[in-house]
């Protein structure tokens, strides 16, 4: 029998909502091993008011692991 847990973290870039999920992936497994799977959350951004522009892409995930007994 496993347990998975699941927790929910948000990463930024300026390249685009993918790559924020890839940095909140990288991110996340420098401290917790295992991770399995993500579920996309939201996805927003940050955009610059005197062009128009999107300076900072955020998307907010869900990422499983087991737990280690």
């Amino acid at each position: 029998m496993s347990i998975a847990k699941i927790e929910e973290i948000v990463g930024t870039s300026d390249k685009g909502w993918e790559d924020a999920a890839r940095v909140a992936v990288t991110e996340a497994a420098k401290t917790v091993r295992g991770i399995h799977g993500i579920e996309i959350v939201d996805q927003t951004a940050q955009v610059d008011p005197n062009t128009g522009k999107i300076t900072k892409y955020r998307t907010c995930i869900k990422f499983s692991f087991t737990v280690e007994r």
